[in-house]
């Protein structure tokens, strides 16, 4: 039987990037339940932390165009999970606000997704997890 060439390491980008793709699936599976996607529930986290906002700021909360957050919210409103509202302090202006309903499933979706993290950083001891959010947080505050 030949031996079989030695394969190529694994490249740290190609790691990271399936890392990613197991994260995303996995966040998919959490998601499933509530019927939101990702940048639905992201969505929902925001105005969770910032409350009721216009489109504008929350496009720019989750740094996709306006157009494509009106479709986010467009899907959640159809979805009862948040409600326009006019602004009190503009009459042109729009504010998107969760709904009491769109609050119980952030809360769900925050709870299930800390459990899911939980899970899958476990197979770290302390000081490698301390350490790849260092690492992580540094890359992500690098901009081109």
């Amino acid at each position: 039987m030949p031996e079989e060439p030695d394969q190529p390491e694994e490249t740290l980008a190609e790691a990271f990037r399936g890392v990613a793709r197991q994260l995303r699936h996995q966040t998919q599976q959490t998601l499933a339940p509530w019927d939101v996607t990702p940048s639905q529930a992201r969505a929902l986290d925001v105005l969770t932390r910032h409350g009721s906002m216009r489109l504008g700021a929350l496009s720019e909360h989750l740094r996709i165009a306006p157009r494509s957050a009106t479709e986010v919210v467009d899907a959640l409103e159809e979805a009862g999970l948040v409600e326009r509202h006019p602004d009190p302090c503009d009459r042109r202006a729009t504010l998107v606000a969760l709904t009491s309903r769109g609050g119980q499933v952030a809360a769900g979706i925050r709870a299930a997704r800390a459990a899911e993290a939980e899970g899958f950083f476990a197979r770290l001891d302390g000081a490698d997890r301390a350490s790849l959010t260092r690492i992580l947080r540094t890359l992500r505050t690098l901009r081109n």
